[in-house]
């Protein structure tokens, strides 16, 4: 048995950050994430961990990769804007495969938009914001014990495999307060920790970078302790530039791979009364608590719907929702943007299926009423065909 504690979003995602590990925090203020710097101003000091409030939010990326690779588990937090400013930083983190986490706690846009409302409209920038070929991991938790559970699970992903990884709020839940259940020490899952020198044997050959088919992912070592080269060119196995065309294609390749043929892994998703479910409501983060409960009032007028939550965002759990289109007669895809993440899963729907997309831009929230009414909707159209 574990304990009960009343807290926000924002302060979930750092107390669970300090708990992975973090011993390092580097930030701008920017509303709705701007909790997230004050508690581990706080915190951090505590555990000798060290907290920088930087001039931007290019330098708060920059610091985290800098810090990262010195051996220490690394974090930083923002919003939309500011996570635009750290693209470049970011795909230099992929490119040199260093973990670290970045919290990007949405509202409303372009530009300064809507700072104290509720957005989505992040899910492709998190995705493609940074420039080439690349795979990136998202988490999108949609409760304030979640947001606790998935920023552990973030930082073991970044160490796991030697990626940025993405932890994303949307302003409500950033600033939710609600109780919040957590396990005792020894019913968490174990940190990934950094390989130290001394685990290195005195014949081994540190390649940080080694592609070489079967390798997989290299652990990362210290810097300082053991010499590497690190580089945001195509590089080798040693870390340092290369011109050779085939060694730059199994670079990007293995950018791609190391992650994408571990999607079934990395997946992590809750279901609802799917079992028997035409109709199939797909949301994420505070949209899934409406969806949740516009489900459960269609229940009750027997209508056989269901709530597919991906948690993580990408990459897409491709696999789970080709059986979902398989099974279901119609999908509903509510979100606080333009229709992002729908557009995504229409590349999926092979068998031409209905799929609905709700969409809202205006800083509130949807209403479970408002959710129900698409699902009574799309019932009447499929009991009607």
């Amino acid at each position: 048995m574990g304990k009960m504690y009343f807290m926000q979003g924002n302060e979930a995602a750092a107390k669970a950050a300090i708990k992975a590990g973090c011993k390092f925090f580097a930030g701008y203020p920017i509303t709705p994430s701007t909790e997230v710097a004050e508690t581990m101003a706080r915190e951090l000091p505590k555990v000798g961990g060290t907290f920088i409030q930087m001039e931007d939010e290019i330098a708060s990326a920059a610091a985290i990769i800098g810090a990262s690779l010195a051996g220490t588990k690394s974090m930083t937090a923002t919003s939309g804007p500011g996570f635009s400013l750290m693209q470049e930083a970011l795909g230099y983190g992929i490119m040199t495969e260093t973990p670290c986490v970045f919290v990007d706690v949405m509202r409303g846009g372009p530009s300064t938009g809507m700072p104290t409302k509720p957005a989505q409209g992040d899910i492709m920038q998190v995705r493609w914001g940074t420039h080439g070929d690349h795979q990136i991991i998202v988490l999108y938790p949609s409760t304030v014990e979640e947001v606790f559970k998935y920023t552990t699970v973030a930082f073991n992903y970044a160490e796991k495999y030697r990626t940025p990884v993405i932890l994303l709020m949307d302003e409500v839940l950033g600033h939710m307060r609600e109780s919040v259940y957590l396990e005792y020490e020894d019913e968490y899952p174990e940190n990934i920790e950094r390989k130290k020198e001394e685990e290195l044997s005195d014949d081994d050959l540190f390649h940080p970078f080694d592609v070489t088919e079967g390798v997989g992912v290299q652990p990362l070592v210290e810097m300082g302790k053991t010499r590497f080269h690190v580089s945001g060119l195509v590089h080798d196995e040693t870390g340092f530039p290369v011109r050779n065309p085939d060694l730059s294609e199994k670079m990007i390749q293995h950018l791609d791979t190391k992650i994408r043929l571990y999607t079934e892994d990395i997946s992590i998703y809750d279901e609802y009364m799917l079992h028997d479910a035409e109709i199939v409501v797909v949301a994420y983060g505070s949209t899934a608590r409406s969806a949740l409960r516009a489900v459960k009032m269609a229940r009750a007028d027997k209508i056989p719907v269901g709530l597919f939550k991906p948690i993580t965002i990408w990459p897409i759990p491709t696999s789970r929702f080709k059986r979902i289109f398989k099974n279901a007669q119609a999908i509903i895809v509510p979100e606080l943007n333009l229709g992002q993440y729908v557009h995504e899963l229409s590349k999926l729907n092979k068998i031409n299926r209905h799929i609905e997309s709700l969409t809202k831009t205006n800083g509130e929230l949807f209403t479970p009423e408002e959710i129900l009414k698409s699902i009574v909707k799309t019932w009447i159209q499929i009991t009607e065909m």
